[in-house]
């Protein structure tokens, strides 16, 4: 219930406002919105990861099913970019100009990418470990079948609240669509629930126990060749103040949050792809040698006269 101090929308807004459970919903930012630090989140996240994708295309040295799976992730955190750069740009627009289909759409996109990154995040943890510690290399048929799950998965996923299991709705702003955690049913308790172990718990697990696997293998004669500690501290950071935004809003109202707080794990969650970016491309010899060699024709040609 808007306070009658409040300044009065922009027309533009106003002719967006529709009641929700009492309230009027005004489908626009305030100003002094999060426009700012999430389109340098998603700019960043964006150039990063199709730099990592260019490099897997121009670079014959990264066609490997290891690599393909790196892919993966650089393919799920470029839609994650994707879908802040359109949230960042009605959010200059301080309305949602896409309609109700469009908030369908957005909030489809934006969940299955979510979903596969974090999914993807898990197979590069159990692919790396079957890569270090075991006598047999992943092969390609394998690794094709892990991304081809991860990406069936989270599309089967997303796809529930289109069908009636979940909804997508408006986030707190009105400049962006996800799941509405504002109902606090069996249908949203049951499907946040079964969801949130599937596709959260236990890919964390996987990849907690992959890379803790690896350091208790390749420690006691070497240092491990990959970051072990930053794959599982992203996942828990990244999306844990999702996890607990949406528990909370199955024990309370959600609602009662400023809508500004609520919209921290959003701007949380879209540091992610960036993050991976620095830590599977940048972090990796191999492929950063590879952007290199997209950025500079000069030593791609100097690498294939070698």
């Amino acid at each position: 219930r808007w306070s009658s101090r409040a300044a009065p929308a922009p027309a533009a807004c106003r002719a967006s406002q529709r009641p929700r459970r009492g309230r009027s919903r005004q489908l626009c930012s305030q100003p002094g919105g999060p426009s700012t630090p999430r389109s340098r989140s998603a700019l960043s996240g964006l150039s990063l990861n199709i730099l990592t994708i260019l490099s897997f295309c121009k670079t014959p040295e990264l066609r490997t099913p290891s690599h393909l799976l790196v892919l993966s992730l650089a393919l799920a955190d470029s839609g994650i970019s994707l879908n802040a750069l359109v949230a960042a740009t009605s959010s200059l627009l301080r309305r949602w100009p896409y309609g109700s289909e469009g908030c369908q759409a957005h909030g489809f996109q934006g969940f299955v990418t979510a979903l596969a990154s974090i999914c993807s995040s898990a197979a590069v943890a159990w692919g790396r470990y079957h890569h270090f510690c075991t006598r047999s290399r992943l092969d390609w048929n394998t690794a094709v079948s892990l991304v081809f799950f991860v990406w069936l998965s989270s599309a089967f996923w997303a796809a529930l609240p289109l069908l009636g299991w979940g909804h997508y709705d408006y986030e707190p702003l009105g400049t962006c669509c996800t799941l509405d955690y504002s109902r606090r049913d069996r249908n949203f308790t049951s499907f946040l629930f079964t969801m949130a172990f599937f596709n959260f718990l236990l890919p964390l697990f996987i990849t907690v126990v992959s890379y803790r696997l690896m350091e208790q293998k390749l420690g006691k004669t070497s240092r491990p060749p990959v970051n072990t500690v930053l794959p599982a501290r992203t996942l828990l950071l990244g999306w844990g103040p999702y996890a607990l935004l949406y528990l909370y809003a199955t024990i309370a109202d959600a609602t009662s949050i400023s809508p500004k707080l609520q919209m921290v794990p959003a701007l949380i969650a879209k540091a992610v792809p960036t993050v991976n970016a620095m830590n599977y491309a940048l972090g990796s010899e191999m492929v950063h040698r590879g952007i290199w060699q997209c950025l500079s024709p000069q030593r791609r040609e100097h690498s294939r006269e070698q």
